[in-house]
């Protein structure tokens, strides 16, 4: 009775919240103070474009961004009231040889999913966009699943109810949302183990749940290089993510600099266009540090962004292009709040 009482106060306040968020957008007060910020850059976070709540969905469902019809509705947001610019200009920018437009805003995607190509590329094609997609090259063109849509996939299809996180700790789940919530947990707490360590409990996943997981099963969860020379032709820029992943800050300096330089490399090789910017994997505090930094400047990159919360003031992305900030797109915002984040408020939220 007392948790009941508590999930309906949850859900009335999210209700109020909801219409105040609507009524700040219709009415223009979201947009409020935002002629201070337009020498500021908003670099928008997305990873994959697509409907988690199809039938069949066996991937990591925070990974999806948005819907493709939600998608669209917040690129006519960004048409609207924000210039849409492309690294290369950035870059440009940075070095001194242009200007940027007032509201200058970027978009990009990690990892390199196979909607961004089958979802995502028509609506950029639409408003005329471009947009910066961040490989790790050794999952692109390949059956290698990233570690969170393989226990996606076990959690999806096993007949078990529960699971040992690396701590020891058991927890068991009666429903499909509850299963959702602990593979979540269960990822997070994966992702602060050393890499190692992550591995082998990544590696038993399958055996602990008792699935089977099919040859070949992840071959179409991401791109084809084909498909990245296609996109790079209809002005989709690309960088580096890393080769496999890995935080960067959990493995040795040596681990990170061949990651970070061999991501460079191996996009340079399949697409013969160099190679200008770098998002760090996970992109939180803890994920980065001056030292990951310099691997990065040094190994001929001239930006890279993080996920701490944008937008930021231009002086902002001159005093470290290194860690430039970018705005997590979840498909869990509403459209009101998705405005609220693309706006100078966001800044001012945390």
């Amino acid at each position: 009775m007392y948790s009941s009482k508590i999930q309906t106060a949850k859900r009335g306040r999210s209700r109020l919240k909801q219409k105040i968020l609507s009524l700040a957008l219709n009415t223009g007060l979201i947009r409020i103070g935002r002629r201070i910020w337009a020498k500021s850059l908003t670099v928008l976070n997305y990873h994959r474009i697509d409907d988690s709540t199809r039938d069949g969905f066996d991937s990591f469902k925070p990974n999806v961004s948005a819907s493709p019809s939600e998608f669209d509705r917040q690129m006519k947001y960004l048409a609207r009231w924000f210039n849409v610019i492309r690294i290369g200009d950035l870059v440009k920018w940075l070095e001194g040889r242009q200007s940027l437009p007032p509201f200058a805003a970027l978009i990009t995607f990690d990892d390199g999913y196979l909607d961004n190509y089958t979802h995502a590329l028509p609506i950029l094609r639409k408003y005329n966009f471009g947009a910066a997609i961040y490989l790790a090259t050794g999952h692109i063109g390949t059956d290698k699943p990233f570690f969170w849509d393989l226990a996606a996939y076990c959690f999806f299809h096993t007949q078990s109810d529960r699971i040992a996180f690396p701590n020891g700790e058991e927890r068991s789940w009666a429903n499909p949302k509850d299963r959702d919530q602990i593979l979540k947990a269960w990822i997070e707490a994966l992702k602060a183990l050393p890499e190692i360590e992550k591995q082998i409990m990544v590696t038993r996943l399958s055996n602990q749940l008792d699935v089977s997981i099919p040859q070949y099963y992840f071959r179409n969860l991401m791109l084809s290089w084909d498909q990245v020379r296609e996109m790079q032709m209809s002005g989709i820029d690309f960088g580096g993510h890393t080769i496999n992943h890995p935080i960067l800050t959990r493995i040795s300096l040596e681990t990170a600099k061949a990651e970070i330089e061999g991501s460079k490399i191996h996009i340079e090789k399949e697409t013969g266009q160099s190679v200008a910017s770098f998002a760090y994997p996970n992109g939180m505090a803890n994920d980065i540090n001056p030292h990951i930094e310099n691997l990065v400047k040094n190994a001929g990159y001239k930006t890279a962004f993080t996920l701490l919360n944008g937008p930021s003031l231009l002086r902002e992305v001159q005093d470290n292009r290194f860690a430039v900030r970018r705005i997590f797109i979840s498909n869990n915002h509403t459209f009101p709040e998705y405005a609220v984040l693309v706006s100078p408020i966001n800044r001012y939220r945390n």
